[in-house]
């Protein structure tokens, strides 16, 4: 296993990273593309820390985030893709998918919670959908981000032993530790169906978080040949002088200044 990434190593990497996905944003939006990420994989492998990272500078009207929760009855009636699809972006616009409709071919599948026969089609339409979505020009990025079992319970712990991060942790992920081999095989499985030449799967190993995040946004801005977008040069104008303009008092209703008992006064 490779060595672990120094914190000061990675945050100069990261914040040089990060300008370049601001870059990559600018492009998008001039341009017209249209992006989609899918973020797979065990659950604590680093998945939701490493979009937070992608997205920390870039403009939410451009770049969003889509973690679904479990679908309605309604949705569940639907054709499976359906749901995902309202979500995909228009142009000018990039999508993270934190789990996306790979469920079907992991937790659903795993869990009971479709029939075999859902499962099977999904296997079947799964690669014909994203021909699809990349043939109308979407740019498709899929990673996997892979973690050991002996980490993966490390970090079960540590969760369950923050009160900031304890609503990370479910009863759901706790399977995931008694269900080991049964997720392998889901994956296996999904990787002999999905892993497809026009939207191929990119395995990130997130044993060190750190590593993980730098290698999979170096990696996701290397697979898409944006350019620097030239912006036009903004100046702050003067302010106008004043015109006699008499304000009403101002609200009653302040937010007291909580902050004022930190400093002693």
């Amino acid at each position: 296993m490779a060595k672990k990434l120094s914190r000061k190593l990675y945050e100069k990497e990261l914040f040089r990273l990060q300008g370049e996905l601001v870059k990559l944003q600018e492009w998008v939006r001039t341009e017209g593309r249209r992006v989609v990420v899918i973020f797979e994989g065990r659950d604590a492998a680093g998945k939701g820390s490493t979009i937070k990272r992608v997205s920390e500078y870039l403009n939410p009207r451009v770049a969003r985030i889509v973690a679904l929760p479990a679908p309605t009855e309604r949705e569940r009636s639907q054709w499976y893709f359906q749901r995902y699809i309202q979500h995909l972006p228009a142009a000018g616009q990039i999508v993270f998918f934190d789990r996306s409709w790979y469920n079907r071919a992991g937790v659903e599948q795993v869990m009971g919670f479709c029939t075999q026969e859902e499962y099977t089609r999904f296997l079947h339409q799964c690669p014909i959908f994203e021909r699809l979505l990349v043939e109308d020009g979407i740019l498709l990025r899929k990673y996997w981000f892979s973690v050991s079992d002996d980490e993966q319970e490390r970090r079960f712990h540590a969760r369950l032993g923050d009160p900031m991060r304890q609503w990370k942790l479910s009863e759901m992920d706790l399977e995931s530790i008694t269900r080991w081999e049964e997720y392998s095989r889901a994956k296996d499985q999904m990787l002999i169906h999905t892993h497809i030449p026009e939207a191929p799967w990119y395995d990130v190993e997130s044993e060190d978080k750190r590593r993980a995040r730098i290698n999979m946004i170096s990696h996701l801005l290397s697979s898409i040949p944006y350019q620097e977008v030239r912006r036009i040069p903004l100046k702050i104008p003067a302010r106008p002088p004043a015109t006699g303009y008499r304000r009403p008092p101002r609200l009653e209703t302040h937010v007291p200044d909580a902050a004022a008992k930190l400093a002693g006064h």
